[in-house]
């Protein structure tokens, strides 16, 4: 057994714990939480006919009773009406305040399921098991919690945070390898923002063999950042390190370009611009470039600036006419910096590769 666990310090505390075929006994670990032995399993179309029945079967072990509600699979899902479904689908089967929520699934499942259990009964308790790197490394952790409304992405949303994260790196095995390249772009935004060596890594090649190590390490960070700051008041803003731009580009094809895509794509054009406005390190976007692309990951986006600021307008980072962008200084440091409304479309254009 190789069982990596981090402890994330925010109210009650909980572990995040790594490790290889842990979905077949994961209702061990989550016994303790569910009081009255009744779970929801909230998971999605892709990842049902892989790992649902597994889950259940382990949750069954554990004398626990669950429920399952399979979401379409994709970003479109991720609305105020299947959030309603969610909702209805909790009442119906009469779940109480002692029973417990399920995320089974990528980044789309964690947010939308872990958006219901903070809303349903005003509280019920949210384990988040993910099964994309993206989601390992990033979204199931820290308490975010989202759905998207026609004007952009995550503009309602909770925070709450689970009871615990479990995350079998075995899982990853079945993903396309597009989606594994989708995580990698949060992988290598954790190297940008806090660590070199992270970032030399990853460029050096991300694989079955090392890759638990890199999600343990990404978490760390993520975890001590949500640590000092977990209602995104100020350090964690850090964490939104590719974002801005990412966001718009992600409504600007009407999310038929996925988030760790679209995040690239923003990382190195605040890259970019950063060293034209003097904040970043020359050779610091080129460095960016070639890890992205190490991965079949993009540097640019067809979409023209114009589109783009308009766009990132109603980003929920907006704060009155400015918008806080994070911009590398070099690899393993960042800094936010706030650009008004009036010079975001200019702080695009000088992302954009000439």
């Amino acid at each position: 057994m190789n069982r990596r666990t981090v402890r994330i310090n925010v109210q009650n505390g909980y572990d995040v714990i790594i490790e290889n075929g842990i979905l077949s006994s994961c209702g061990t670990i989550i016994r303790p939480t569910v009081k009255n032995g009744r779970a929801a399993v909230i998971t999605d179309s892709n990842v049902a006919p892989l790992y649902l029945q597994t889950v259940i079967a382990a949750l069954g072990k554990a004398d626990i009773k669950a429920d399952s509600f399979i979401i379409e699979a994709g970003e479109r899902s991720k609305n105020l009406d299947t959030l309603s479904e969610i909702l209805e689908f909790l009442a119906e089967k009469r779940f109480t305040k002692s029973d417990t929520v399920i995320a089974l699934g990528g980044g789309v499942v964690g947010d939308i399921a872990g958006f219901a259990a903070a809303v349903y009964l005003r509280g019920v308790s949210i384990i988040q098991i993910p099964t994309t790197l993206l989601s390992a490394v990033d979204s199931s952790v820290g308490g975010k919690t989202a759905v998207n409304l026609r004007s952009g992405k995550n503009l309602a949303g909770a925070f709450m945070q689970p009871a615990a994260v479990i995350f079998d790196p075995d899982a990853l095995s079945s993903l396309p390898r597009k989606e594994f390249e989708n995580g990698m772009a949060e992988v290598i935004k954790y190297g940008v923002l806090f660590s070199e060596e992270l970032f030399e890594t990853v460029k050096n090649g991300a694989d079955s063999n090392n890759i638990a190590e890199i999600a343990e390490k990404c978490v760390v960070f993520k975890g001590r950042t949500v640590e000092n700051d977990e209602f995104d008041a100020g350090e964690r803003k850090l964490l939104n390190l590719g974002h801005t731009i990412g966001h718009a580009i992600e409504k600007c094809s009407n999310y038929t370009i996925s988030h760790g895509f679209a995040v690239a794509s923003g990382m190195a054009m605040a890259a970019r611009a950063g060293e034209k406005m003097g904040i970043t390190q020359a050779g610091t976007a080129e460095a960016i470039e070639k890890a992205l692309e190490k991965y079949s990951l993009p540097t640019d986006t067809s979409f023209d600036p114009c589109s783009l600021a308009s766009c990132a307008l109603s980003d929920k980072k907006r704060a009155g006419e400015t918008i806080t962008a994070v911009i590398p200084e070099r690899i393993g440091k960042c800094r936010l910096h706030g650009i008004s409304v009036g010079e975001l479309e200019d702080f695009i254009k000088k992302g954009k590769k000439q």
